[in-house]
């Protein structure tokens, strides 16, 4: 029996339908040719998934956290590019704007994101700044009614496609009291001259999702383009990514369940010896300890949707199933690629595109060891 209310389950069943019969079939081919999925990300905004937390005033569905969290895992199951793109247009393009946005911006901006017609950027991370807000380099500097924008960014997700809208950066606004930089942030319109997204990255997964570095040469935009407080920037990001860790992790407790339901079906149907592998308990094993992963991840997450629906603090909810829900999908992409042989070397198997794209799970929107960091403070450790 399902765990989840009616409504959440109906949802889930919907995405699920909808990754089997939509993404699934056109998956492999976006992979090879690292192309982006344009065609499923308008169908995704026409079925509301990209404004499944955002109330309805915006154009949103009213859901929650937890609606998101479940569309991703079943979008991951299949394909972990077409669900990081919702992930990063939702919890890193719309809520920095959602949760901290004037009305004007939010009236401006949400409408087409919400959508799914436009995506926008998340521009927090540099050559040498990422955890780190010290290393922050790129500069905001006041002239008049604007803002004179001058660095880079990098690994920046939906910041180049045809309909990204726009980029939130952080800047160096200024100097503290104590001596240390003032990080604010800013919205960057897609076109204001000077804002370029480079060429994109030759990455070793994720072919089908876009992720761009991003160079600021005097770049000008309004004032009202602050976003938030100003010197606020960095603790906006920071509470954004909080937020970001649960739907990652519930996106890799999807890649982490795609792996077994992989494996499942390739078990009973590979003989070896006369009869099917899965009849071995090399394998059956191996598969059983997968499918624990999946679960625990699973249960992982939900614990930290949960809290955050409720409005308690889930810090610490969230960087534990940040980080053990990654290992799952790491853990179980290296075991089913195990269980499928040489096949599994194969790229047009979905095990293979699951090898190459859950590594970076452990990396993206705070390293395990950075999670482990956090996890050790809220102990007092």
């Amino acid at each position: 029996m399902s765990i989840l209310s009616p409504e959440h389950e109906e949802l889930r069943r919907s995405v699920e339908q909808f990754a089997n019969e939509v993404v699934d079939p056109v998956a492999a081919k976006h992979d090879k040719e690292h192309s982006f999925p344009y065609d499923v990300v308008k169908q995704m905004g026409q079925m509301g998934l990209f404004g499944l937390p955002i109330s309805e005033e915006y154009g949103g569905m009213g859901g929650d956290y937890m609606a998101l969290g479940i569309a991703l895992e079943e979008l991951a199951r299949v394909d972990q590019s077409v669900a990081i793109t919702l992930e990063a247009g939702v919890s890193l393009g719309i809520m920095p704007i959602y949760r901290f946005g004037t009305e004007e911006q939010k009236q401006k901006w949400l409408p087409e994101l919400v959508a799914g017609e436009g995506l926008a950027g998340f521009g927090l991370t540099e050559p040498e700044a990422g955890s780190d807000a010290g290393g922050t380099k790129t500069t905001a500097k006041e002239d008049g009614d604007e803002w004179v924008i001058n660095g880079n960014k990098q690994f920046i997700t939906n910041s180049g496609t045809d309909i990204t809208k726009l980029v939130t950066v952080t800047a160096v606004t200024g100097q503290k009291d104590n001596g240390k930089k003032e990080i604010s942030a800013i919205i960057v319109p897609s076109g204001t001259p000077g804002f370029t997204a480079e060429p994109g990255y030759d990455k070793v997964g994720w072919n089908a999702s876009d992720t761009h570095p991003l160079t600021f040469s005097d770049v000008r935009v309004p004032k009202e383009n602050l976003l938030g407080e100003k010197g606020r920037g960095y603790a906006q990001f920071l509470s954004i990514l909080q937020e970001g860790r649960v739907a990652i992790a519930a996106l890799a407790t999807g890649a982490a369940q795609g792996c077994v339901d992989e494996c499942v079906r390739y078990a009973q149907e590979r003989t070896s010896f006369g009869q099917p592998i899965s009849s071995y308990q090399a394998v059956s094993f191996k598969i059983a300890r997968m499918e624990a992963r999946a679960f625990t991840a699973r249960q992982a997450w939900y614990a930290a949707a949960a809290k955050m629906v409720a409005g308690q603090d889930f810090s610490k909810e969230a960087s534990i199933a940040k980080m053990v829900c990654s290992e799952a999908a790491m853990d179980n992409a290296r075991d089913a690629t195990q269980i499928h042989g040489g096949y599994g070397f194969m790229n047009e198997y979905r095990v293979s595109r699951h090898y190459r794209d859950s590594k970076i799970l452990e990396i993206g929107e705070g390293t395990t060891e950075v999670q482990q960091m956090l996890i050790a403070k809220a102990l007092g450790l």
